[in-house]
This record gives C-alpha cells, structure tokens and sequence, in this order.
C-alpha cells in the first residue's frame, strides 16, 4: 500500500452540509492485518469496500509498533478529516515484530502500548501522520502509563478545538478510565494533560471506548462500555462536550455476550441515528446495530449480513467508525482506489 503524505492545505475548504451529503464512509481495522480499511455505502444499509478489500494504509508504514487498531474518523468545521488510531499491535511476536508478548513487562496489563497514531487530511487521499506518546507528553503524571486506546475526536465549539478522547489505564494495577485532552491545530500531537470524562459510579468496573455524538437540541450523547458481566453499550446525555454525569445502569445492546467499540452515526435527510458496535463474544466476529429517534428507545437492527446491515466482499471488521460524505468525495475515492 502507498501511503500519500503531502502538507495539508493552508486554507480551510468550504464545509458541506447534511444537505450535500449522498454516502456514508466506514472505517475500521482487522486483526489480521493491523490496517486501515475503508468501505463506502450510498444507501446507509450497504457498505462496498474501497481498494478490492485491502488495507487503504498499511498499519506498519505509520505506528511505532507496526499496526494500529481502532481507526475513528472524523470531518471537522474547518472542513478537514481526522483520523486518530491506537498504536498497538496485538500480534507482534508472532509476526517477529518484537521478541515479547508486549513492549513491556506484563504487569501493565494487556496490549500495555502508550502511544496514539494522529492523521489529518484534506481529501480523504492524502494524509499526514504523527505519534503521540501519552507517557512522553506527560511524564508527571501519566510516565507510567499502562495503555492508551481507542481515540477519537469531535469539534469543542466552546474553545475552537480539536477534542481527543480515549481510554487509558494510569498505571499499572489501576482501571480503565475515559479522559479527554485537545490536539494542537495541525493535528500533530496532544497540547493539554488527558483529564477525567466522567469517573463510573462502580469503582471496581472498568470503563473505555466511549462515542460522543451531537444531538439535535445541542446537547451530546455519549456511548461507552462498562466491562460488567457481559461488556456492554451504555450512554450519557449532557450539555458539556467534556464532562458527564447522566448515569443510566441499563445496558442499550441485546447482546448475549460482550460488545465494545460503539459509534453513533445519522442517517441522512433523516430524524435517525444508528448505534453501531463491535461484538468480539461471538465466532465469526461481526458488528451489532441499534437505531434510535429519541436517544432513549433503542430498536434492534441485527448484524452484519443477519439482518438490513449488509456487507460486500469483505468480513470481520473491527472496531468502526462512519461519517457522510459527498457524491464527489465517494466517487473520488472509488475511482483512486480502482
């Protein structure tokens, strides 16, 4: 895979609208690779993968540990594309990639990796790249860090930046827990020390790879993932981007087993958002899916290719994120990726 990295355009591009919009962009990972992927559907139900179903950017030509994991995308108001991932590579002994299970002694827990991969583009084609190592950037309080995962971004409008969330174990022994830093204008690193997005009410239950969408009267609705028995998808409301507090116990997923990795998206020129989540619990690996009107009642939608979800010569992804784009835009990367 050829990865383009050119300098972003120097002037903002014109934001389209809801209105503009005609197709959906998924983006996600598989396990067997470590990769980016991208996949595109013009209806919302039907997602067709770009570039004959292999990686759009190969994860050993970007991370510091030769793959990444959790890709989330995101179009920003200054008309820009985010893409912010986890440096981890699951895998890396067994491909000779490192001579241990992890970088680190195993009392940092599972995948203990410590850094995240930032891109940032203009056409979805061209991106730049940066790491952004947590203990590095904040040794005082975090030089000991046990693991940073799954980040994605949103648009704070009350500072004019780049919000970036993820999951973090502050050490070793500790839990996981969900914090929020902002990224530097271009998107190269992290600026201001990760602090608390809301702590769970149970000290004793791990929380992480939470999903902040906008909701139509301003406010924002967060899904996350407690890990009770089974993991599941739970949500908050609240009106700061940054802080919640609206503890609701009941988990919103059907799952018999556990799920993780949840993103909200719209669907276009309608009044409903799609809960989508990756169930690791079942064989084969597939996503489940939730829609709602209200953010209150949830309607089971099915997985992949067991219900109106549907996949096209490609299986198992992992850990995804959708976002609309324009007919140019999707033609765009249909007829590069040919």
């Amino acid at each position: 895979m050829t990865l383009l990295l050119l300098p972003l355009m120097a002037e903002a591009q014109k934001v389209p609208t809801e209105k503009d919009m005609s197709a959906y962009l998924f983006t996600f990972f598989n396990d067997s690779t470590h990769s980016l992927f991208m996949a595109i559907s013009y209806d919302g139900y039907n997602f067709t993968p770009l570039n004959h179903g292999e990686p759009i950017i190969s994860g050993d030509s970007i991370a510091e540990q030769r793959g990444i994991r959790d890709p989330h995308i995101y179009r920003a108001p200054n008309g820009k594309f985010y893409i912010a991932m986890t440096d981890l590579h699951i895998y890396a002994q067994e491909k000779g990639l490192r001579t241990t299970l992890w970088e680190r002694d195993e009392k940092y827990g599972w995948g203990n990796n410590r850094g995240l991969v930032l891109m940032a583009s203009d056409d979805l084609i061209h991106w730049t790249y940066h790491e952004a190592r947590i203990d590095l950037l904040f040794p005082e309080h975090f030089g000991d860090i046990g693991c940073a995962w799954a980040p994605q971004t949103i648009w704070d409008p009350t500072v004019n930046k780049l919000m970036v969330y993820f999951t973090i174990l502050q050490q070793p022994g500790g839990r996981l827990r969900l914090y929020y830093s902002y990224a530097d204008e271009a998107f190269t690193t992290l600026e201001t020390e990760p602090k608390l997005l809301f702590d769970y009410p149970d000290d004793k239950i791990q929380v992480l790879d939470a999903d902040i969408c906008p909701m139509p009267d301003g406010r924002y609705f967060m899904t996350y993932v407690a890990q009770e028995n089974p993991a599941g998808i739970k949500y908050m409301i609240s009106d700061r981007i940054n802080h919640f507090d609206d503890y609701h116990a009941e988990q919103i997923d059907t799952e018999r087993g556990g799920c993780e990795a949840p993103n909200v998206w719209k669907r276009i020129g309608e009044d409903k958002w799609v809960i989508m989540y990756d169930i690791y619990s079942i064989k084969p690996h597939n996503f489940g899916f939730l829609e709602t009107t209200d953010f209150k009642t949830f309607t089971p939608l099915g997985h992949f290719n067991e219900g109106v979800m549907k996949i096209k010569n490609f299986t198992s992804p992992k850990h995804g994120c959708v976002i609309h784009i324009t007919k140019a835009e999707a033609e765009r990367l249909e007829n590069y990726w040919k």
